[in-house]
């Protein structure tokens, strides 16, 4: 485990940010226990502090993860984000989009978000901002970008797409042997 270079720290930096805009300082600087961004195997881990100082007691080849995985690197060196991030990503997350129940399930097997679905949104919610999808119940669900702004969705047709699906808790059973 290494810490990121200059240019993987931007490329996670900026992703995060699409996501968590102005909280990504609480994010890294946490009031409660300091946390850093480690990669292993092109995978970025979100790791205690003082997890990592203990990890540093076991060899590179037989660590398999540490901490939360964000996300990963892809072959052509950009920054993807996986379902295991969602849980960091929605503590912190300032646009927000909550599903009905009837639309939880389409979502969870990779639909896009529809206005029929739609519960409420974030105000000043932008076209292709990052938003984190809840449950009615406040549950994260997963996370996509936001198709259109708030005050267009309220004109949108009823089959009109709101929030692009990226990733969704039901990822962990149609991806097994990826995400593992």
């Amino acid at each position: 485990m290494r810490p990121l270079t200059e240019e993987e720290t931007k490329a996670v930096f900026e992703k995060l940010h699409k996501f968590v805009g102005k909280n990504l300082k609480a994010l890294v600087d946490r009031k409660d226990e300091p946390h850093c961004l480690r990669l292993q195997k092109n995978r970025v881990f979100y790791v205690r502090d003082s997890l990592m100082r203990r990890a540093t007691n076991v060899s590179r080849d037989k660590l398999v993860a540490l901490g939360v995985c964000l996300g990963k690197f892809t072959h052509s060196g950009k920054f993807r984000l996986t379902v295991s991030c969602l849980d960091t990503i929605a503590q912190y997350a300032t646009h927000k989009v909550w599903v009905k129940p009837s639309s939880e399930m389409g979502f969870l097997y990779g639909n896009h978000v529809t206005k029929v679905g739609l519960g409420r949104i974030t105000e000043n919610t932008t076209q292709n901002q990052g938003v984190v999808i809840f449950s009615m119940a406040d549950i994260p669900l997963g996370f996509g970008v936001a198709a259109k702004s708030t005050q267009d969705c309220r004109k949108l047709d009823p089959g009109g797409i709101v929030a692009y699906h990226q990733s969704d808790v039901g990822e962990y059973l149609r991806n097994e042997e990826e995400i593992g």
